[in-house]
């Protein structure tokens, strides 16, 4: 089997420290070759892989400015769909705009839906639809107006992640900085409850920044750490007493929840989108109505086998699992599409 696989050029492949689709197409890249795909990956040139790497973009545009981000996604995508009809599949991590090149190439194309940025891309999707084979990452964030060949939930390689069966003496937010993720909401629980508070994550609105999180910071109760990279990530994460997840819209999934868990760190989730599928309530922590519930049951984390958190990754959220996976839907495109070849054939 010959796999396309397209990842996004924001960031490396896999990101240094923020990039949650490039990290998971480089897991699942990785993955596949393991068990011997043959994949090629296109992503930027500064990229790492033990797949055959193909690349026009030199970096990623969100670690250089220079490049015009639209420039290169379209030379970036075109360069697979010209080149499609050498592989058996193309897999879209790219969202909406590959769909559009679908023509190019008889070869069946597959796209994971990282999630909707905005109900205005939907008109994309829902004009490729039942011609390409769409991938949730959550049975929360499927579209009813879209058809899907299967929900596949993101793994992580658990090696990266350690637990630490000792809590920690602080809350955690981890993530993109933003009303979405509910930073501002996170202070608010820390104060009300008396502990320290550490952010982590990049600043995606500078203005809800300045104006919701910096007038609030100490660098005592409350600090900001920058983003994180790997090493940073396990120590930050595995040394939380409670992992804060406030969030204000539908989390199409959650990874930091999932690698907080892998560290043995309950998460305190508001029950939006994809968190009941992603946290076993009341075992690796808890889900609430809202910012002001979460503050009130941080003293029950204590009830929470960090063991536990571990052990709920390892069944649901592996890497293998999420290959394997994958694995399954690639064969069921292939198995459809040699059907209605044959079906066609007949029909001559």
């Amino acid at each position: 089997m010959k796999v396309a696989m397209l990842s996004p050029i924001a960031w490396r492949t896999p990101p240094r420290h923020y990039g949650p689709w490039e990290n998971i197409v480089s897991l699942l890249t990785e993955g596949l070759v393991q068990r011997g795909v043959e994949v090629t990956l296109f992503a930027t040139k500064d990229s790492k892989t033990k797949a055959k790497l193909v690349s026009v973009c030199p970096r990623g545009y969100e670690e250089d400015r220079n490049l015009l981000p639209k420039v290169w996604e379209c030379l970036h995508i075109s360069e697979v769909f010209e080149r499609g009809n050498e592989f058996d599949l193309i897999h879209n991590h790219f969202d909406f705009l590959p769909l559009t090149y679908m023509n190019m190439t008889t070869t069946p194309l597959v796209t994971t839906i990282h999630g909707f940025s905005s109900p205005g891309i939907l008109p994309v999707y829902k004009k490729y639809d039942g011609r390409t084979h769409y991938v949730a990452i959550s049975d929360a964030d499927r579209n009813p107006e879209l058809h899907y060949i299967a929900t596949v939930h993101h793994g992580i390689d658990l090696s990266r992640f350690l637990l630490q069966a000792t809590p920690g003496d602080y809350l955690l937010f981890f993530g993109r900085i933003h009303h979405e993720k509910g930073t501002k909401e996170c202070i608010q629980i820390a104060r009300k409850t008396g502990m320290r508070l550490i952010i982590a994550g990049i600043i995606q609105d500078q203005d809800y920044f300045r104006q919701a999180v910096e007038p609030f910071l100490d660098n005592d109760r409350i600090m900001y750490v920058g983003s994180a990279g790997p090493e940073k990530r396990n120590d930050l994460l595995g040394g939380a007493f409670a992992l804060l997840h406030p969030i204000n819209f539908d989390e199409p999934f959650g990874l930091s929840v999932v690698e907080a868990m892998a560290c043995g760190t309950p998460v305190l989730a508001v029950n939006r989108g994809s968190m009941p599928e992603v946290i076993n309530h009341g075992y690796t922590g808890f889900l609430v109505a809202d910012a002001d519930e979460m503050a009130q049951v941080v003293p029950r984390v204590r009830e929470i086998d960090r063991k536990e958190c571990r052990r709920w990754v390892e069944k649901k959220f592996s890497v293998e699992r999420m290959v394997d996976d994958y694995i399954r839907v690639y064969k069921k495109i292939l198995a459809q599409e040699n059907a209605s070849k044959r079906t066609s054939c007949q029909k001559a």
